[in-house]
């Protein structure tokens, strides 16, 4: 059972321990303003509210305006004349002691909204409250690994029962029907033809040889590399947390799924040499504003993200836009691969969830199972190959 989180300190100089000792992890609390007063006007002194008498001009000003109608009157007209943006507060986000933006923490991508629009919604960029709850508990009741209404294959198919899944309930907040949000159908782009012939060439390839031996399985079941670590990273259905760590010069984000940690420089180096391929790239990172951004290039062939080659440039920009939210987005440019680039928004939560460790590798009892029961299979097809020839 892990410890209790220790209470976090009031000031924003102070570091805590999180449940991963390996990792630390700065907080701090926003400093919240009197009720009534705009951030940053003067405060009367203690003496002076005990009086009741206001002590600066921005108090005197509120004062004469609770006394005044016709000035209270004309001020709220003011107001709505005003655009949204200008009445909304805006929220100041926290920084680190050397005064960078402050993204740390653990996050999560959980969400039921699909990468691609579905079919079925084609054409609707985004759904009502009500079409969303509709959505939400349809998508829910398809998902339920405990069903037991469905054809004995299938619910062996299912694999794990509910309680291991986190795929999350919910839609984005934004109620939009994919995580693409450009192009506007929701779509990945149409291949290029260049490319669409290597994925049928790699297919036909690996037609009744997909168990010849560990190499030929996908990534995910070698315990390689998984979508949520990316890049870019997407929700999964488990293990969707992300544990942020900034330090001088670095940031770099824990995955929770598999084992990897990216560690992305902002220092301004260049990228390493481009016959250096990396299964998730080489990340270089520098702000913008608010906003982390990392451009990621010199990928691997064998990772094929979405029909992607070796030749994909992927720029993410992370923006922390309230105290619980980071808005993630990343944009995939492959000319060889894609018809054109696109580009996708996933919503990262703040969890007190702690990061668990994924042993992949050493639970990966499935890999010895597939290839010894295609070892099986081929055996079995010998035999009876043997037996019709007599």
């Amino acid at each position: 059972m892990n410890s209790p989180r220790p209470a976090l300190a009031s000031c924003s100089g102070d570091w805590i321990r999180t449940p991963n000792p390996r990792f630390l992890t700065h907080v701090g609390q926003a400093f919240r303003p009197a009720a009534g007063l705009p951030p940053g006007a003067p405060r009367r002194s203690a003496a002076a509210a005990r009086k009741g008498c206001p002590t600066s001009s921005t108090e005197r000003g509120f004062s004469r305006f609770r006394r005044d109608p016709l000035l209270a009157s004309l001020a709220a007209v003011l107001l709505m004349s005003l655009p949204a943006a200008a009445q909304t507060k805006t929220w100041n986000a926290p920084k680190t002691p050397d005064g960078q933006p402050d993204l740390q923490g653990t996050w999560t991508n959980a969400t039921i909204t699909p990468l691609e629009r579905p079919d079925d919604l084609a054409g609707k960029e985004f759904l009502t409250s009500q079409e969303a709850a509709e959505y939400e508990k349809r998508i829910a009741q398809a998902n339920n690994a405990d069903r037991r209404d469905l054809p004995p294959e299938n619910d062996v198919g299912l694999a794990y029962n509910d309680f291991w899944y986190n795929r999350g309930t919910k839609i984005v907040g934004t109620r939009r029907t994919s995580l693409i949000v450009d192009p506007p159908d929701g779509k990945v782009p149409p291949l290029t033809p260049q490319a669409q012939k290597k994925q049928d060439d790699l297919r036909a390839a690996a037609r009744g040889h997909a168990s010849d031996g560990p190499e030929s399985r996908a990534l995910t079941e070698r315990c390689l590399l998984w979508p949520t670590a990316g890049p870019p990273m997407l929700p999964s259905f488990y293990n969707n947390n992300y544990q942020i760590v900034q330090g001088p010069g670095y940031v770099a984000i824990l995955v929770e799924m598999i084992h990897d940690v990216r560690v992305i420089p902002l220092d301004g180096r260049p990228h390493v040499s481009g016959n250096v391929r990396q299964w998730m790239g080489d990340s270089r990172g520098h702000w913008e504003g608010n906003t982390l951004v990392v451009d990621t290039t010199n990928f691997t062939d064998k990772t094929r993200f979405r029909g992607a080659d070796e030749k994909m440039h992927l720029v993410e920009r992370f923006t922390r836009v309230d105290a619980n939210t980071i808005m993630y987005e990343f944009t995939v440019d492959d000319p060889t691969a894609f018809t054109r680039s696109w580009r996708a928004q996933v919503p990262m939560r703040r969890t007190e969830s702690p990061v668990y460790e994924y042993a992949c590798h050493e639970g990966n009892y499935a890999m010895a199972g597939m290839l010894a029961g295609a070892r099986a299979d081929e055996k079995a097809a010998a035999n009876a190959a043997k037996t019709g020839s007599k």
